[in-house]
């Protein structure tokens, strides 16, 4: 009988997770259930601990994930075959406070740059950022052949190119402006160079008006009908901004300084029992000593609602929140979508059946502290704390979405494996231990030792080293691989 292959996620539980292949036949301790698996049960899926009748629902992580579609029978694989999901469309979300403070800590330390406006950067790069896609072949060039003005005291020279800025109206337009802008504001950036072509709906005087105050030492324009030769004009600048950027110098600050990003993407079913509750002790650490941490993936919270709204620090709060969570709703419904189609396939293979089973997973990365504020999309952090962020679960989309909060690097589970990186540090982490083995040059941590007896405090520990590790300059997969991108929400017409 073993009594380590399976686990109950919380006492009411019907249902365990495998952490490894159960075969047909072999007999479980799951806690004080007994159970013989009728079939075989793929590492990460579901086996049943009790009999669950036709339309009972199945509860995991003390929540339910959906209802039986059939009878179920004790040792019985819980899928797609006999889960469905619950959810539906808007509802009206009820305040019920569950707010605990974490106790206070005394803050850690790393060595990362502070800005003039008393913002912690951990990198010391130089951004070129377009305002329009027609000018991203400019923009790529720009940053290739000026490799030659990095010095000792800046990171690197990179572009972030996206297809939008133009043939673009109304909110939409708006929305790009904004992201792009927070962007440009962002701490990792010692120094910004802006690229206009010039007839773009997003014009300067428009995108400077975005941007509001700006120190004008550390962000140039460019604009490219104007310039008799841009990439001439272009490198004039970016000598100018490396000088500027030349001038910051690492320097010990407390953690409470830090702001760290949230995200999942390629999950299992190993992800809401290893990984992401790694990342929320890492996060309840963090906070603990004043520092800041951004969740988001709004559809990855529907039907885990009840875990976070009780958690807002006041009704303004948590008036916020439900309005975000009934927003995205309304804007599946609006494009005729069902607010449930989710998780994917590779989701499902790794035994995540429901929205609601993925989204009890995705939230364990917030840990169990107050949320402090919620976000619009392109809104930079305001609050010290646990801070929820308006976006979708694209991992592109979100990753981009928390940098431009302010997120100086991004803690990022994934049960599959993904090579992507965001426009800050990317900190990959293992939800399983083949797959750190399997790809090193992806993974910066493995959380799949807890799946082995690792205690989730210990593991939270250990990322906390990690990070304050990648805060002081040491490289993710993501950085020595070259890997970073945005990509910008889109909700509108092209003209």
């Amino acid at each position: 009988m073993d009594r380590i292959k399976a686990v109950r996620i919380a006492a009411e539980d019907n249902v365990a997770v495998a952490l490894t292949k159960i075969d047909k036949g072999e007999c479980l301790q799951v806690g004080n259930v007994e159970v013989t698996a009728c079939e075989e049960i793929p590492q990460g899926h579901k086996i049943a601990l009790q009999s669950v009748a036709e339309n009972e629902n199945i509860i995991k992580y003390g929540y339910p994930i959906g209802h039986a579609a059939q009878d179920i029978s004790p040792g019985c694989w819980v899928h797609t075959h006999n889960l469905r999901t619950n959810l539906k469309g808007e509802i009206e979300y009820v305040y019920y406070p569950e707010v605990h403070d974490l106790p206070e800590q005394p803050a850690r330390e790393f060595a990362g740059y502070l800005r003039p406006d008393g913002r912690a950067g951990i990198r010391n790069e130089i951004w070129i950022i377009p305002t329009v896609g027609c000018v991203n072949d400019v923009v790529l060039k720009l940053a290739r052949d000026n490799q030659d003005l990095l010095g000792e005291h800046i990171d690197g020279i990179h572009a972030f190119t996206h297809p939008f800025g133009c043939s673009q109206t109304g909110a939409d337009h708006a929305q790009t402006r904004k992201l792009l802008a927070a962007l440009v504001n962002h701490p990792n950036a010692g120094g910004v160079l802006v690229v206009h072509l010039g007839c773009e709906n997003c014009t300067h005087e428009q995108f400077v008006e975005e941007l509001g105050a700006f120190d004008p030492e550390r962000v140039r324009f460019l604009n490219c009908q104007q310039a008799e030769d841009e990439l001439a004009a272009g490198r004039q600048l970016l000598q100018e901004l490396a000088a500027y950027a030349s001038r910051f110098r690492r320097q010990s600050l407390p953690a409470s300084k830090l702001v760290v990003g949230l995200k999942c993407g390629a999950s299992d079913g190993l992800s809401g029992i290893t990984a992401n509750p790694t990342v929320g002790r890492f996060s309840d650490l963090l906070l603990s000593q004043g520092g800041s941490t951004i969740l988001t993936e709004v559809p990855e919270m529907f039907g885990a609602e009840g875990i976070l709204l009780g958690r807002c620090r006041s009704q303004q709060v948590f008036d916020k929140a439900a309005a975000m969570l009934n927003g995205f709703k309304d804007y599946f419904l609006s494009h005729h979508e069902v607010v449930y189609d989710n998780p994917s396939p590779g989701n499902k293979q790794g035994g995540i059946t429901t929205l609601e089973d993925k989204s009890c997973g995705c939230v364990q990365k917030g840990g169990t502290a107050p949320i402090e504020d919620v976000l619009g999309y392109g809104e930079q952090v305001k609050k010290q704390g646990l801070n929820l962020l308006y976006g979708p679960g694209n991992d592109l989309v979100s990753s981009t979405a928390l940098a431009a909060a302010g997120a100086a690097l991004i803690l990022f589970t994934t049960g599959r494996g993904t090579p992507f990186g965001s426009p800050v540090p990317t900190v990959k982490i293992a939800t399983n231990s083949r797959l750190a083995q399997h790809k090193p040059h992806w993974i910066d941590f493995n959380a799949g030792t807890v799946a082995e007896g690792e205690a989730l405090d210990t593991a939270g520990g250990r990322l906390l080293d990690k990070v304050l590790q990648v805060a002081g300059g040491e490289l993710t997969c993501n950085e020595k691989n070259g890997y970073r991108q945005i990509s910008i929400f889109k909700d509108g017409v092209v003209l």
